[in-house]
C-alpha cells in the first residue's frame, strides 16, 4: 500500500486512540482533582456549544487551505490543549476553571480535526490509488481497534500514572498523528475547483458568512445529504443513550456492572467484524442491497439491545450492532465522496458533525428523562424505535434507491 495510505490511516488510528483514552480519563481526572461528578458534568456541557461552533465555522477554513495542513493543524491544537493540562497541573495545580478553559480551546481541535481527516480522504484515494472502498474500510477497522484497545489503555496508564500525568499520552497521539500526516505529500492536499464550483477565496466576516451559507444550502438543499446527516445523528443518539445510559443502569440493577466493558468490547469487535469486511468486498456489492442489509442488521441488534434480556442476548445485539454498523459507516463515507463537491467538503461534512456533536447529549438526557419517570425498559424500547423509524425512513428516501457512482458532485448544488 502506497505511503500516503498508510500514513493517513496510521494519522487517523492514533488520533482516535488519544481521543478515546482522553474520554476515560478526563472524567476521572476531574474527578480525583475537584472530588465533584457536577463538576465533571460542567467540563463536558461547556464544551458542547463551542464544538458545534467550531465544526460549523472551521469548515470555511478547511476549504480554503491545503487538506493536508488543515488536517496537521487541528491535530496540533488538540495536542497543545491537552499538554496544557500536566503543565498547568505542575505549574499551579488544576481548577474547574482550568479544566473549562482548556476543554474550549480542545474543541476548536477536535470536530474540526475531524472534519479535516474526513476532507482530506478523497485527496489520499487519488493519490493512493486505492480504492475508496478499501480504505474505508480498513478506516472503519481501525477505529473500531481504537476504540476497543482505548479505553482499556486509559484504565492501566490511570492506575500507573499520576493524576493528569497520563494526558501526556494523549498530546503525544495527537502531535503523532500531525507528524504522520505530512508525509501525506502537500500536492495531495491542494483543492481542486470545477467549473460549477469555484474555489472559495479569503475574506472578511461577510465572505465567511457567505462561504457558510453555501455550505448549509448544499447541506440542506440535498436530499441524499440531509437523508445521511439525520440518519447518522439517530445512529449517535441511539447508540450513546444505550451505551451511556440504558446498559450503565440495567447492569447495575442486575448487580453485574462488571459485564458492561463485554457489552462494549462486543460493540467495538462487531465494528472491527464489519470495517474489515467492507474493506475486502466492499467494492463488489451492490449498495442498495448492503444499504438495506445494514439498516436491517443495525435494526435487529438494536432490538436484542431493547430486549434487557439475558446476558448472551445483549451481547449478540451489541455484535450486530457494531457489525453492521462497520459496513454502514464505510458505504456512507464512500457515497459522501462521490457527491459532495470537492470545494464546499470541509463545510458540508463540518456542518453534519455538528450535528452529529448535538445528537450525544440529546440521547443521553431523553434516556435519562424516561428511564427516571417510566423505567430503563421503556427508555430502551424508545430508543430503538427511534432508530427503526429512522432507517426505515432511510431506506424510503428516493435519493437512496439510487446508489450509483457519480461524476463527484451528485444532486449538490449551490446557487451563485
Amino acid at each position: 500500500m502506497p505511503l500516503s495510505a498508510v500514513a493517513y490511516l496510521a494519522s487517523f488510528f492514533l488520533s482516535l486512540l488519544g481521543n478515546a483514552v482522553a474520554a476515560v480519563a478526563l472524567p476521572l481526572i476531574v474527578l480525583q482533582t475537584t472530588g465533584s461528578a457536577l463538576s465533571a458534568g460542567v467540563v463536558a456541557a461547556s464544551t458542547a456549544i463551542p464544538a458545534v461552533l467550531a465544526g460549523l465555522f472551521m469548515g470555511v477554513v478547511v476549504d480554503r487551505i491545503n487538506r493536508r495542513t488543515s488536517s496537521v493543524a487541528t491535530d496540533l491544537v488538540s495536542a497543545a490543549a491537552v499538554a496544557a493540562l500536566p503543565v498547568v497541573d505542575a505549574v499551579s495545580g488544576l481548577t474547574l476553571g482550568w479544566f473549562v478553559l482548556v476543554g474550549v480551546i480542545g474543541s476548536l481541535g477536535d470536530v474540526p480535526g475531524m472534519t479535516a481527516r474526513e476532507a482530506l480522504l478523497p485527496a489520499v484515494v487519488r493519490h493512493s490509488g486505492v480504492a475508496a472502498e478499501r480504505l474505508v474500510g480498513l478506516r472503519e477497522a481501525l477505529g473500531a481497534v481504537a476504540l476497543l484497545v482505548g479505553p482499556a489503555m486509559a484504565g492501566t496508564l490511570m492506575t500507573v500514572l499520576e493524576g493528569a500525568t497520563v494526558l501526556w499520552i494523549t498530546a503525544a497521539t495527537s502531535l503523532l498523528a500531525a507528524a504522520l500526516t505530512l508525509l501525506v505529500p502537500r500536492s495531495a492536499g491542494v483543492i481542486v475547483p470545477d467549473d460549477d464550483h469555484p474555489h472559495p477565496t479569503s475574506g472578511g466576516a461577510r465572505s465567511v458568512r457567505r462561504e457558510l451559507r453555501d455550505g448549509l444550502r448544499a447541506l440542506t438543499g440535498s436530499a441524499f445529504l440531509v437523508a445521511v446527516t439525520v440518519l447518522g445523528a439517530a445512529a449517535v443518539l441511539v447508540l450513546t443513550g444505550f451505551q451511556a445510559l440504558v446498559l450503565p443502569v440495567y447492569f447495575t440493577f442486575a448487580d453485574r456492572g462488571h459485564l458492561l466493558g463485554f457489552v462494549l468490547s462486543a460493540l467495538a469487535i462487531g465494528a472491527l467484524v464489519g470495517g474489515a469486511a467492507y474493506a475486502i468486498v466492499g467494492s463488489r456489492l451492490p449498495r442498495a442491497g448492503l444499504l438495506a442489509a445494514t439498516l436491517g442488521g443495525t435494526t435487529v441488534g438494536f432490538a436484542l439491545l431493547a430486549t434487557l434480556a439475558a446476558p448472551w442476548v445483549v451481547f449478540l445485539g451489541a455484535f450486530m450492532v457494531g457489525a453492521a454498523s462497520g459496513l454502514l459507516n464505510g458505504l456512507l463515507a464512500v457515497l459522501l465522496i462521490e457527491r459532495i463537491p470537492e470545494t464546499l467538503r470541509g463545510r458540508v461534512l463540518g456542518a453534519q458533525n455538528a450535528a452529529v456533536t448535538v445528537a450525544p447529549p440529546v440521547g443521553i438526557l431523553v434516556a435519562a428523562v424516561v428511564t427516571e419517570y417510566v423505567g430503563v425498559e421503556a427508555a430502551a424500547l424508545l430508543l430503538a424505535s427511534i432508530w427503526a423509524v429512522a432507517a426505515l425512513a432511510t431506506v424510503a428516501a428516493r435519493p437512496l434507491r439510487t446508489l450509483g457512482p457519480t461524476r463527484g458532485d451528485g444532486e449538490v448544488k449551490v446557487d451563485a
